[in-house]
Protein backbone atom coordinates (compact mmCIF):
# COMPACT_ATOMS: atom_id res chain seq x y z
CA UNK A 1 0.00 0.00 0.00
CA UNK A 2 1.41 3.36 -1.00
CA UNK A 3 1.49 6.55 1.06
CA UNK A 4 -0.84 8.15 -1.53
CA UNK A 5 -3.39 5.40 -1.03
CA UNK A 6 -3.30 5.90 2.73
CA UNK A 7 -3.72 9.68 2.35
CA UNK A 8 -6.68 9.21 -0.03
CA UNK A 9 -8.30 6.71 2.34
CA UNK A 10 -7.86 9.12 5.25
CA UNK A 11 -9.30 11.98 3.20
CA UNK A 12 -12.22 9.80 2.07
CA UNK A 13 -13.12 8.96 5.64
CA UNK A 14 -12.43 12.38 7.19
CA UNK A 15 -15.42 14.20 8.65
CA UNK A 16 -17.01 16.50 6.05
CA UNK A 17 -17.10 20.25 6.55
CA UNK A 18 -20.19 21.53 8.36
CA UNK A 19 -23.22 21.23 6.11
CA UNK A 20 -26.97 21.04 6.21
CA UNK A 21 -28.66 18.26 4.26
CA UNK A 22 -32.31 18.38 3.26
CA UNK A 23 -33.76 14.93 2.63
CA UNK A 24 -36.42 14.85 -0.09
CA UNK A 25 -39.07 12.18 -0.13
CA UNK A 26 -40.84 11.19 -3.34
CA UNK A 27 -43.85 13.46 -3.66
CA UNK A 28 -42.63 15.79 -0.92
CA UNK A 29 -43.11 18.82 -3.16
CA UNK A 30 -39.77 20.45 -2.41
CA UNK A 31 -40.41 23.18 -4.99
CA UNK A 32 -42.50 25.05 -2.43
CA UNK A 33 -40.54 28.25 -1.86
CA UNK A 34 -41.34 28.45 1.85
CA UNK A 35 -39.75 25.03 2.42
CA UNK A 36 -36.47 26.06 0.84
CA UNK A 37 -36.62 29.43 2.58
CA UNK A 38 -37.01 27.69 5.94
CA UNK A 39 -34.07 25.41 5.27
CA UNK A 40 -31.76 28.22 4.19
CA UNK A 41 -32.77 30.34 7.17
CA UNK A 42 -31.95 27.49 9.55
CA UNK A 43 -28.69 26.63 7.76
CA UNK A 44 -27.29 30.14 7.85
CA UNK A 45 -23.90 30.05 6.15
CA UNK A 46 -23.59 26.27 6.08
CA UNK A 47 -23.21 24.54 2.75
CA UNK A 48 -26.43 22.86 1.65
CA UNK A 49 -26.86 19.46 0.06
CA UNK A 50 -30.04 17.62 -0.82
CA UNK A 51 -30.97 13.97 -0.98
CA UNK A 52 -33.30 13.16 -3.87
CA UNK A 53 -35.01 10.09 -5.27
CA UNK A 54 -35.65 11.29 -8.83
CA UNK A 55 -34.08 13.59 -11.41
CA UNK A 56 -37.20 15.77 -11.25
CA UNK A 57 -36.51 16.44 -7.56
CA UNK A 58 -32.97 17.54 -8.40
CA UNK A 59 -34.35 19.84 -11.11
CA UNK A 60 -36.87 21.33 -8.65
CA UNK A 61 -34.11 22.02 -6.14
CA UNK A 62 -31.95 23.62 -8.81
CA UNK A 63 -34.84 25.83 -9.94
CA UNK A 64 -35.72 26.87 -6.39
CA UNK A 65 -32.23 27.17 -4.97
CA UNK A 66 -29.94 28.18 -7.80
CA UNK A 67 -26.37 28.06 -6.55
CA UNK A 68 -27.34 27.88 -2.86
CA UNK A 69 -27.21 24.06 -2.93
CA UNK A 70 -23.72 22.59 -3.35
CA UNK A 71 -24.72 19.12 -4.57
CA UNK A 72 -27.44 16.48 -4.64
CA UNK A 73 -27.26 12.90 -3.45
CA UNK A 74 -29.36 10.84 -5.90
CA UNK A 75 -30.50 7.29 -5.34
CA UNK A 76 -30.94 4.50 -5.03
CA UNK A 77 -29.06 4.02 -8.30
CA UNK A 78 -28.73 0.24 -7.87
CA UNK A 79 -30.51 -2.32 -5.73
CA UNK A 80 -29.82 -2.02 -2.03
CA UNK A 81 -31.70 -3.82 0.75
CA UNK A 82 -32.39 -0.68 2.76
CA UNK A 83 -34.19 1.07 -0.11
CA UNK A 84 -36.26 -1.74 -1.63
CA UNK A 85 -39.42 -0.53 0.11
CA UNK A 86 -39.17 2.79 -1.77
CA UNK A 87 -39.32 1.33 -5.26
CA UNK A 88 -37.10 0.16 -8.06
CA UNK A 89 -33.54 1.42 -8.45
CA UNK A 90 -33.20 4.50 -10.65
CA UNK A 91 -30.31 3.29 -12.82
CA UNK A 92 -27.55 5.35 -14.36
CA UNK A 93 -29.89 7.11 -16.81
CA UNK A 94 -31.26 9.00 -13.79
CA UNK A 95 -27.76 10.28 -13.04
CA UNK A 96 -27.48 11.65 -16.58
CA UNK A 97 -30.88 13.35 -16.33
CA UNK A 98 -30.13 14.87 -12.93
CA UNK A 99 -26.65 16.03 -13.98
CA UNK A 100 -28.20 18.01 -16.84
CA UNK A 101 -29.50 20.45 -14.22
CA UNK A 102 -25.95 21.64 -13.61
CA UNK A 103 -26.10 20.65 -9.94
CA UNK A 104 -23.30 18.21 -9.05
CA UNK A 105 -24.78 14.75 -8.42
CA UNK A 106 -23.41 12.13 -6.03
CA UNK A 107 -24.69 8.64 -6.84
CA UNK A 108 -25.85 6.59 -3.83
CA UNK A 109 -27.66 3.34 -3.23
CA UNK A 110 -26.14 -0.02 -4.08
CA UNK A 111 -22.96 1.57 -5.37
CA UNK A 112 -19.88 -0.59 -5.04
CA UNK A 113 -16.45 -0.26 -6.61
CA UNK A 114 -17.71 -2.09 -9.71
CA UNK A 115 -20.27 0.65 -10.39
CA UNK A 116 -17.99 3.69 -9.92
CA UNK A 117 -16.88 4.06 -13.54
CA UNK A 118 -20.42 3.73 -14.90
CA UNK A 119 -21.76 6.28 -12.41
CA UNK A 120 -19.07 8.81 -13.31
CA UNK A 121 -19.49 8.14 -17.03
CA UNK A 122 -23.22 8.83 -16.60
CA UNK A 123 -22.44 12.27 -15.16
CA UNK A 124 -22.04 11.74 -11.42
CA UNK A 125 -19.55 14.03 -9.73
CA UNK A 126 -18.89 11.33 -7.16
CA UNK A 127 -20.28 8.29 -5.38
CA UNK A 128 -21.21 7.53 -1.78
CA UNK A 129 -21.80 4.26 -0.04
CA UNK A 130 -22.38 2.62 3.30
CA UNK A 131 -22.85 -1.12 2.84
CA UNK A 132 -20.06 -1.55 0.28
CA UNK A 133 -17.55 -0.49 2.92
CA UNK A 134 -19.18 -1.29 6.24
CA UNK A 135 -20.23 -4.84 5.28
CA UNK A 136 -16.93 -5.63 3.54
CA UNK A 137 -14.68 -8.21 5.18
CA UNK A 138 -11.89 -5.59 5.03
CA UNK A 139 -13.38 -2.06 5.06
CA UNK A 140 -9.98 -0.45 4.44
CA UNK A 141 -9.47 -2.60 1.35
CA UNK A 142 -12.95 -1.61 0.17
CA UNK A 143 -12.07 2.09 0.53
CA UNK A 144 -8.78 1.48 -1.26
CA UNK A 145 -10.65 -0.22 -4.12
CA UNK A 146 -13.07 2.73 -4.35
CA UNK A 147 -10.09 5.10 -4.51
CA UNK A 148 -8.49 3.07 -7.31
CA UNK A 149 -11.71 3.16 -9.31
CA UNK A 150 -12.16 6.89 -8.74
CA UNK A 151 -8.55 7.58 -9.72
CA UNK A 152 -8.83 5.41 -12.83
CA UNK A 153 -11.93 7.36 -13.87
CA UNK A 154 -10.23 10.68 -13.24
CA UNK A 155 -7.73 10.07 -15.98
Amino acid sequence: MTAGTIERAQAATAPPPPAAVAHLRPGAGFAAAHTFGSITALAGGLALAVSAHAPAEVAAVRAAAGDRVAFALLGPIHDTPSKRAFGAPLGTAAITAAARTGLPVVAVGGVGPGQVRDALAAGASGVACIRAVMAAPDPFLAVETFCKELNASAG
